[in-house]
């Protein structure tokens, strides 16, 4: 299967799931009135450029978008627990996956958004981590929870934590020297992936 990773902006913004064309939830503050998306798009893009990324097949059929910017994007970052974020940081808000076969989709949109950070002079790229208890579930950990990421697959990916409050933390993916961190990294985040996102095999009907 051949893929296509595209920016995330107005116009490819009807590509995303439904649930996030409208959604304003991290442009807005507790208790404030709620931006009109367009108009945040609009800034957002004579700002920062295309303000995420969407990851299709080759249907064009999209499995999964990322929402990243610059921190002062997003005012609800500040409020977050272990927030706010960085000044000199891209800050990965959001991802959603829909197909939970198809693993590799967050690492891919993970490296895009290093990408882009990179390309825009960002010293660094951060995003807001959770501490789950042992035993939680893949479904739960990586795909009912899209503002949040498992502290544990940030930190394989090379984050580091900034400052924490209860299980939430602020991780930091430094951006200097990142090629040869991300060489080491790559294999055994994708395997982790593929580890929780596949189901086991079902095993062969045994023949008479």
């Amino acid at each position: 299967m051949s893929i296509r990773i595209a920016g995330l902006t107005g116009a490819t913004l009807e590509h995303t799931p439904a649930v996030c064309q409208s959604c304003v939830w991290w442009q807005s503050r507790t208790g404030g009135r709620h931006p009109d998306k367009r108009r945040w798009i609009e800034k957002a893009e004579t700002e920062f450029g295309a303000w995420g990324t969407i990851y299709y097949d080759d249907d064009g059929r999209a499995l999964g978008s990322m929402q990243y910017g610059a921190a002062r994007l997003f005012p609800r970052a500040a409020e977050l627990p272990a927030g706010p974020p960085s000044d000199d940081a891209v800050l990965v808000t959001c991802a959603y996956l829909v197909d939970r076969s198809s693993p590799w989709v967050l690492q891919s949109l993970f490296l895009a958004a290093i990408g882009e950070a990179k390309d825009n002079g960002a010293a660094a790229l951060e995003a807001f981590a959770y501490r789950y208890p042992e035993g939680q579930s893949d479904y739960v950990r990586f795909l009912v929870h899209r503002t949040v990421f498992p502290q544990d697959f940030l930190t394989d990916f090379g984050f580091r934590t900034v400052r924490s409050s209860g299980p939430v933390e602020l991780a930091r993916l430094e951006l200097g020297g990142l090629v040869p961190v991300l060489e080491g990294k790559r294999a055994k985040v994708l395997r982790a992936l593929k580890e929780a996102f596949v189901p086991e095999p079902v095993p062969a009907p045994r023949r008479p």
